[in-house]
């Protein structure tokens, strides 16, 4: 048999797309169209179309845009999920990416989005329960020693919020005194001139930072 004869396999990429809501990790979902799983929810993501899609980020972008009316957020690749058992039309690889965004800006999209505490997503199809498991993983694993949570949250924050989101991500609570001072020993903040926003647990108008670089990697835990 000729190698151009073997079976191929179904190409997919698949998006565990996660934002922040009521103080959780919370992962977006959308009802499959079509069988298997039809009307399920489930990760967003799409077939691989070789003829427009450069590379499999590309499709990613394209399929953010096309299903969440999403575009320019921080994504980035997970692994492979591949096997003859994983899909039960036939022998199926997805590249598996995660991605992270504010809840303003998911708010702004105007796709209707089902959003489910990323911990306990509930009967999802295919294996989108071990994927969305190890993007969380993942998560964890960078956010201590990387600036890839502070995409969860707006453009322009507050110390107290990048703190929370730290230690939603972690998992752990984190003295506000040795986090601040990490924080401004890293150098990885502007503050935002001009700007104050009132809060209710402080008595003053609190300073507003954005990040100075989009990503930023540390060589020690935050």
């Amino acid at each position: 048999m000729a190698e151009t004869e073997f079976p191929r396999p179904i190409v997919t990429v698949d998006i565990v797309l996660l934002t922040l809501r009521e103080e959780r990790l919370h992962v977006a979902l959308l009802p499959r169209a079509a069988e298997p799983f039809a009307n399920m929810a489930a990760l967003i993501g799409g077939y691989v179309h070789t003829d427009e899609d450069a590379d499999a980020g590309a499709a990613v972008k394209r399929i953010l845009k096309a299903k969440a009316g999403l575009n320019g957020i921080f994504f980035e690749q997970l692994k492979t999920f591949a096997s003859a058992s994983r899909d039960p039309r036939d022998w199926s690889v997805s590249i598996t990416y995660f991605a992270l965004v504010s809840q303003d800006v998911l708010d702004e999209a105007g796709v209707t989005l089902e959003l489910r505490p990323a911990e306990a997503p509930g009967e999802l199809p295919f294996d989108h329960a071990d994927i969305i498991k190890a993007a969380l993983e993942r998560l964890r694993g960078k956010g201590a020693y990387s600036t890839i949570p502070a995409r969860l949250l707006p453009e322009v924050f507050t110390m107290s919020e990048l703190q929370a989101i730290y230690e939603t991500v972690m998992g752990e609570k984190l003295d506000q005194s040795a986090f601040r001072r990490k924080i401004n020993d890293l150098n990885i903040l502007e503050e935002v001139e001009g700007e104050k926003r009132q809060t209710e647990r402080a008595r003053r108008p609190t300073t507003l930072y954005r990040l100075k670089a989009p990503l930023a990697v540390f060589d020690r835990r935050i």
